[in-house]
């Protein structure tokens, strides 16, 4: 059996008596396309850098490819390709000059180096950039550069850390189709993102963390379709929302979940249909003029609250990382 593509085990990460990374471990099998989701501190980026090797882990372990990342770091950078949030950049220094040079620096040379460049350019779309200086690229143009440059090197496993931050709407789309190319290629991704629908349709599996903790490790629908006691319904009405918004205040089983601009979606306290139906009657009878009325599915932000609300309350999450396996390093 081959070895997980990324593997840790109780890692911590202490600065001072922050600790950001807290007991973190999970596992990832190689070919595999991972959202790793959480809030701002939360320790996605400590996490991600020391598997980059650009960080020391305080206490546990973390290999790639078999490799652990503290005592074979040289081996981590030839199998791993790092996308950070921002990345360095030279003055003056155009898009195939930079690419020339790093791929000079990772030993590429002649023949070799140039098909190297010749093959990321094609992939990243590069080549009408070519003679373009770096500080006139956009926002998205950089970002394929700098994805770019991890590829050079033809990495096994990807790490990338919100990558599409700051993107407008079809350079993320540009991103999702290039991230589903390399994973059709067998390339492992890992990858940070504040846009939890897009990881949701772009990813195999999700890892939330929360204050230094794995508080999920599973499939996008796991999470959304997780065992509740309630259901959310969406009502739209051809009279004024407000009545609505204040009709909920009231009604017994419900509350208002989200306020919107033609209506609202409710939460019911069941998951009885008998007691859905009477929502929608006496919606009728109290005056309410609605024109549609359906039941929705959680999106991963509101299953992600959730989540995090009942842990809050010390209730077990939503579900718990795969046992590790249990071989040495």
């Amino acid at each position: 059996m081959s070895a997980p593509a990324i593997l840790v085990e109780d890692l911590q990460r202490h600065f001072g008596p922050l600790r950001a990374v807290d007991g973190v471990s999970f596992s990832i099998d190689q070919g595999r396309v991972v959202g790793f989701v959480g809030a701002n501190g939360a320790g996605k980026t400590t996490t991600m850098r020391i598997l980059a090797t650009l960080d020391y882990p305080s206490a546990g372990r973390a290999s790639v490819m078999g490799h652990n990342v503290v005592l074979y770091p040289a081996d981590i950078r030839r199998l791993l390709g790092w996308v950070p949030d921002s990345f360095g950049t030279y003055e003056n220094m155009t898009v195939l000059e930079y690419l020339d040079f790093y791929a000079r620096a990772l030993g590429f040379r002649g023949a070799d180096r140039l098909s190297r460049i010749d093959d990321v350019v094609a992939f990243t779309d590069l080549g009408p950039l070519a003679d373009r200086l770096i500080s006139k690229l956009s926002k998205g143009q950089s970002q394929r550069l700098c994805l770019g440059r991890a590829l050079i090197h033809d990495p096994k496993v990807l790490i990338m850390d919100e990558p599409a931050a700051g993107l407008d709407p079809r350079a993320r789309v540009e991103l999702k189709r290039l991230i589903r190319i390399l994973a059709d290629e067998g390339k492992t991704i890992l990858i940070s993102s504040h846009i939890l629908s897009e990881l949701g349709e772009m990813c195999d599996t999700l890892l939330f963390i929360d204050k230094g903790r794995i508080v999920h490790h599973g499939s996008a629908d796991s999470l959304t379709r997780a065992e509740r006691e309630f259901t959310l319904i969406g009502v739209e009405t051809s009279g004024n929302p407000a009545t609505l918004f204040e009709w909920a205040l009231t009604a017994p089983m419900v509350s208002l979940d989200e306020e919107r601009r033609s209506g609202a979606r409710l939460r019911i306290d069941s998951l009885k249909p008998d007691v859905i139906a009477g929502v929608l009657r006496k919606l009728v009878t109290d005056g309410i003029p609605v024109t549609d009325f359906h039941r929705e599915e959680r999106n991963l932000e509101d299953a992600f609250i959730d989540m995090l609300g009942r842990i809050e309350k010390g209730q077990q999450a939503v579900s718990s990382p795969p046992p590790l396996p249990t071989t040495p390093l």
